[in-house]
């Protein structure tokens, strides 16, 4: 008998549809553009399925046909014609070299493209199409996305990380391709449910309540018989979709009942803790008063609303002015996204000491440009960080120093993910008094090894991070806190998105 044959390939990307920066072709190739059998060893947040793939099919004797990975770091509206020609450069592969048991697919889940509300929708309903009813589609996606009907009414399985930080992306690979082993045997048959808590929030899951609720989601899928998979869409406030929000999704063994009960409750428990999870946020002020009078270090500041992660330059220079102006030494930035920045400083070389111009040109709140006097202290081609199994480009990039204070200047936009952002350039985090690093949540497990104190702090306007004032135009209305008062949320049950068709959709 011939071995199962599967299909595996990735599209991805996170859409802040309020982002001035659009995402074409470039930016996939200067995130992970990798053709078929080109992926590295290593995963990227959302490819982690094709090096799982690879260990699997080894482990099993299945055959694993690669398709495209493509994976551009978050920004603005993907442009159409990038979309298309990706979306369909995988379909063709799907169409030509089929025919296949199963497609595991790397998605993202927010991504936004012009002309396209739910892209990711869009390309798993032409990938279904293509294989029939009968092959299923089990797909991981990121927390922070939209869960739309069509995915669901065209997949069989969706598996959504369970952390945030996003340190688990390689373990949510692990459950994709052993609940498709599982569906190929004949062993299981994968229905998903759905509940709908009428919600959108941030839920970072390295702190309480969200690491008791997770931790508890993880013993239930352990224990439950028949549950096969949950997962939380945490939602994505910042992209203006019509069915933006948060959700609860179980995968069980053709037990929707089952499913339903549990989004319900999970969906009700989340519900009453509206309003209870997002960090402490203090402004720039507040932050570094509280740094300057903790007794020891490193303290790291995270600048968590200029996060590119989120789709924004990582260019404000809100908390770096507040630190030239204090006078503040012995305090490192990582990092501000300034390509021309970069270019002169590399030019110039290390030692070199310059008039330069750098941070705040991407949009408005995000402070003033800042001129000054700078060191070049290292300049590196090709930089990088880590993020866990995952290697993170930024670009070309350069160590700066102005006055007391060092700052990395990156080419490609990336958050600060881990620690090795600042060893690479050769800054030994623990000296330090104060870090200053762009991302919302992603960096703290590795952050958290060497600072005693973390603090999470609101500076500029970057990123809509209100939904009770950002300026939606397609969003829903009726959750909160976008409607100010109880959506009836009581009223809203898993029946809420299920869909007619074949078991197990």
């Amino acid at each position: 008998m011939a071995p199962p044959r599967a299909f595996t390939a990735v599209l991805a990307t996170e859409t802040n549809t309020f982002s001035p920066i659009r995402v074409d072709m470039k930016a996939f190739r200067a995130s992970l553009l990798a053709r078929p059998g080109e992926h590295p060893d290593t995963p990227t947040l959302c490819s982690a399925v094709i090096t799982e793939g690879r260990r699997f099919a080894r482990e099993n004797n299945w055959d694993l046909v690669e398709g495209t990975a493509a994976w551009a770091d978050p920004a603005g509206l993907v442009a159409r014609a990038t979309f298309e020609s990706l979306r369909d450069e995988i379909l063709d592969q799907i169409r030509t070299q089929g025919p296949f048991d199963i497609l595991v697919l790397g998605l993202h889940g927010a991504m936004v493209a012009d002309g396209y509300d739910d892209p990711e929708g869009d390309f798993l309903e032409r990938a279904r199409t293509i294989v029939g009813e009968d092959t299923p589609i089990v797909a991981t996606i990121d927390p922070h996305s939209h869960l739309t009907a069509k995915r669901v009414a065209v997949t069989d399985a969706l598996i959504a990380f369970k952390e945030f930080p996003h340190t688990d992306f390689v373990d949510r690979a692990v459950d994709a391709w052993k609940i498709a082993g599982q569906t190929v045997a004949g062993a299981v048959t994968p229905v998903m449910s759905v509940h709908d808590p009428k919600m959108i929030e941030v839920f970072p899951t390295s702190s309480q309540p969200m690491r008791a609720f997770v931790d508890g989601m993880i013993k239930r899928e352990e224990e439950t018989p028949g549950l096969l998979s949950l997962s939380v869409i945490h939602g994505f406030m910042a992209g203006d979709v019509p069915e933006m929000g948060t959700k609860v999704l179980a995968v069980t063994d053709n037990d929707k009942a089952l499913g339903a009960a549990i989004t319900r409750e999970l969906g009700e428990t989340l519900y009453a803790m509206r309003g209870k999870v997002r960090s402490v946020e203090l402004d720039p002020s507040e932050a570094f008063d509280r740094a300057l009078e903790f007794d020891g270090g490193p303290v790291t500041i995270a600048d968590m609303w200029d996060n590119p992660g989120g789709g924004t330059a990582g260019d404000a220079t809100v908390l770096l002015r507040e630190a030239l102006d204090r006078q503040l030494s012995n305090i490192a930035f990582g990092s501000i996204w300034d390509p021309v920045a970069v270019q002169l400083c590399h030019a110039a070389g290390e030692g070199a000491r310059m008039q330069l111009r750098f941070g705040a040109k991407s949009a408005p709140d995000t402070g003033d440009p800042v001129d000054a006097e700078t060191v070049v202290i290292r300049n590196i081609r090709n930089a990088e960080q880590n993020f866990g199994e995952s290697v993170v480009p930024i670009g070309d990039a350069s160590l700066i120093r102005v006055a007391g204070v060092e700052i990395i200047l990156n080419s490609t936009r990336a958050q600060c993910f881990d620690i090795s952002l600042f060893r690479n350039f050769g800054i030994t985090p623990e000296d330090r008094k104060i870090l200053v690093v762009k991302s919302t949540n992603h960096f703290h497990q590795s952050f958290a090894r060497v600072s005693p104190l973390i603090l999470y702090c609101s500076a500029g306007g970057p990123y809509p991070n209100d939904p009770r004032k950002t300026p939606y135009k397609k969003a829903p209305r009726d959750i909160w806190p976008i409607c100010e008062g109880d959506p009836g949320h009581e009223s809203v049950t898993a029946d809420r998105l299920y869909f007619a068709g074949k078991p197990g959709r």
